[in-house]
């Protein structure tokens, strides 16, 4: 899981600051939004074309890293 974590950035000049994907603008929210709203790895890929699945893979570990120091009431 740490190696996938290196391709997720933070530049307060970029998506302000929000958590990115290495090289892009596409942060990880925005990511796993496209994932929660039910789009397959496959469209995501074919729609953003210079995103790879190691990208996909990063913003899920993010995620589950996340959920492991912070609790989020449901």
């Amino acid at each position: 899981m740490d190696d996938a974590l290196q391709r997720i950035t933070r530049n307060p000049q970029i998506a302000f600051g929000k958590p990115t994907i290495r090289g892009s603008r596409y942060s990880v929210e925005w990511l796993l939004e496209l994932l929660s709203s039910g789009m397959s790895y496959q469209e995501i890929l074919e729609d953003y074309e210079d995103l790879e699945i190691e990208d996909i893979y990063a913003a899920l570990a993010y995620a589950a890293k996340l959920t492991q120091v912070k609790r989020i009431p449901v």
